[in-house]
C-alpha cells in the first residue's frame, strides 16, 4: 500500500486531533506540581524542601502504577479495530480491578518512605515536612489511579478531550485547596507541606470521581457496560494488562530514575550546578509533554490498525507518528538554541545559575530529536502490545550506556554538568535507535 500526500495529511490530522488534548492533560498535570511548589515556596524554605523531597520520592511509585495502567490503551484500541465491543467492556472492568490491586501496596510504600530518607541522609529538618506530605498525599492514590485507568481507556477509544477538561478542573480545585490547607484559612490549622499533600489527595479524588461519572454517562460508552456487576477479577484479561503494563511501568520508571540519579549527582558538584540543572531539566520536561502526548495517540492509531488486521497500515501510522514527534522536537530545539537566555530568565535571575543553565539548554536542544524519535518509537511498539523488549532496551540505553557515560565524563573525568548531560543524550539516542529498529523489524512485510 502506497500512501500519498492526502493519506499523510489525513493521518497526521487524525493523530493531532487525538494527541493534542493528551498534551493538554499532561501539561495541566504538571501545573498541579507547579502550583504546589509556588505555594510552598511562599510559606517557608523548609516546606518547599519538604514538598520537593516528598514529591521526588512519591512520584516514581505513582508513575509506576499509572504506567502499568497505560496497557489498557493498546488493548482496547486493538479490540476497537476488530469491533470486539464486549471485550472492550471486560478489559475496562479489569482495569478497575488493577487499580484496586495497585492501590494498597502503593499507599503502604509511600507512607513508609521516611525510612529511606533517614537512610540516604536527608536533612533532619526536611524529613518531618516530607514525611507529612507523603502521609497525606498517599490517600490520593485511589483517585489518581482511577483517573489514570479510565483516562487511558477513553484515550484508547480516541476520546481524549474529556480527560483534559477534568485535568483543568483538578488544577482549578488545587489552587484554593492548597491555599486553605497550607496557610490555615477558613478555620483550618496551618498544615504547610502536609496541607499540600491533603490538597493533592482532594484533587485526585475529585479527578477519579469525575472520570467515573463521565465513563458511566457518556452515551457511546454505554454499549461497553463498563460498570456492569461482576463476580470478581477475570484473570484472563488481568494477565493481559499485567503482561503489557508491568514492563511498560518498569520502562517509564527506569527513565525517570535516570534523570533523578543525574539530579542527585548534580547536587554533589555544587549548588549552582544543581540549580541550573533543575532549570534546564524543567524546561526539557515541559517540552517533552508534547511528543509524549502524541506518542499515546500513536499507540491508539497503531493498535486500531492491528485490530483491523492491517500490519502495513500499523507500520505507516507508527512511522508517520514518530516523524510528527520528531518534527515537533526539531521546532523546540530551534527555539531552545535561539532564545536560551530568555527562557532561562523565567526561572532565575542569579547570574551564575543563568549562565550554566543556558549552557545546559544547549545540551537539551541537542537531545530533542533523539527524545522525539525514542518516545515516538516506544509509543508505536506499545500499540503492538510490545513492551518487554522496550523495557530491556531502556535498561541498556539509560543505565548501562547513558548513566555510565554521564558518570564517567561528569564525575570521573570531572567535566561537570555538561558531561552528565552528554550521558543523557547518549542514552536517549541509543533508545531511539533500538525502539525504531524493532518497530521496523516487527512490521516489515514478510
Amino acid at each position: 500500500m502506497n500512501h500519498g500526500i492526502n493519506e499523510i495529511k489525513k493521518e497526521s490530522s487524525t493523530l493531532l486531533k487525538i494527541g493534542l488534548p493528551i498534551v493538554g492533560t499532561q501539561l495541566l498535570g504538571m501545573g498541579l506540581n507547579v502550583t504546589d511548589t509556588i505555594m510552598a515556596g511562599n510559606l517557608s524554605a523548609a516546606d518547599l524542601a519538604g514538598v520537593a523531597v516528598g514529591n521526588a520520592l512519591y512520584f516514581p511509585i505513582s508513575l509506576f502504577g499509572m504506567a502499568v495502567l497505560v496497557a489498557i490503551n493498546p488493548i482496547v484500541s486493538q479490540y476497537l479495530g476488530a469491533r470486539k465491543f464486549v471485550e472492550i467492556g471486560k478489559s475496562a472492568r479489569q482495569t478497575l480491578w488493577m487499580v484496586a490491586f495497585l492501590t494498597l501496596p502503593s499507599i503502604l510504600i509511600i507512607k513508609n518512605l521516611d525510612i529511606l530518607m533517614h537512610w540516604i541522609g536527608v536533612d533532619p529538618e526536611i524529613i518531618p515536612k516530607a514525611a507529612g506530605y507523603m502521609d497525606a498525599v498517599a490517600w490520593g492514590i485511589p483517585g489518581l489511579l482511577t483517573f489514570a485507568g479510565l483516562r487511558y481507556f477513553s484515550e484508547g477509544l480516541a476520546i481524549t478531550k474529556p480527560a483534559m477538561y477534568i485535568a483543568l478542573l483538578m488544577l482549578i480545585i488545587n489552587i484554593p485547596a492548597d491555599y486553605i490547607l497550607m496557610y490555615g484559612k477558613l478555620g483550618f490549622e496551618e498544615m504547610g507541606a502536609r496541607g499540600t499533600g491533603y490538597a493533592t489527595t482532594i484533587v485526585q479524588t475529585c479527578g477519579g470521581l469525575a472520570m467515573i461519572i463521565f465513563t458511566a454517562t457518556f452515551q457511546p460508552f454505554k454499549r461497553f457496560h463498563v460498570f456492569k456487576r461482576t463476580k470478581g477479577p477475570d484473570w484472563f484479561y488481568i494477565k493481559e494488562i499485567v503482561r503489557i503494563g508491568v514492563p511498560n511501568g518498569i520502562s517509564s520508571t527506569l527513565e525517570v530514575l535516570l534523570f533523578a540519579a543525574v539530579s542527585v549527582l548534580m547536587g554533589t558538584l555544587s549548588v549552582t550546578a544543581s540549580a541550573a540543572h533543575q532549570v534546564a531539566l524543567n524546561i526539557a520536561a515541559t517540552v517533552f509533554m508534547i511528543p509524549f502526548g502524541i506518542s499515546m495517540a500513536i499507540s491508539q492509531r497503531v493498535g486500531r490498525a492491528v485490530g483491523q488486521g492491517s500490519m502495513e497500515e500499523a507500520r505507516f501510522r507508527g512511522f508517520l507518528g514518530t516523524g510528527v514527534c520528531t518534527a515537533i522536537m526539531i521546532i523546540t530545539a530551534i527555539l531552545l538554541f535561539t532564545f536560551p537566555e530568555l527562557i532561562v530568565s523565567i526561572y532565575s535571575n542569579d547570574p551564575e545559575v543563568m549562565a550554566l543553565a543556558v549552557a545546559l539548554i544547549f545540551y537539551a536542544g541537542l537531545f530533542q530529536i533523539s527524545d522525539g524519535l525514542q518516545v515516538g518509537g516506544f509509543g508505536a511498539l506499545r500499540g503492538l502490545k510490545d513492551t518487554r523488549m522496550p523495557m530491556v532496551f531502556n535498561f541498556i540505553s539509560y543505565w548501562l550506556i547513558g548513566f555510565s557515560i554521564g558518570y564517567y565524563l561528569g564525575i570521573v573525568k570531572d567535566i561537570g554538568p555538561g558531561g552528565l548531560w552528554i550521558g543523557l543524550i547518549s542514552g536517549l539516542t541509543v533508545a531511539a535507535i533500538l525502539h525504531n529498529t524493532r518497530f521496523h523489524l516487527l512490521t516489515k512485510p514478510s
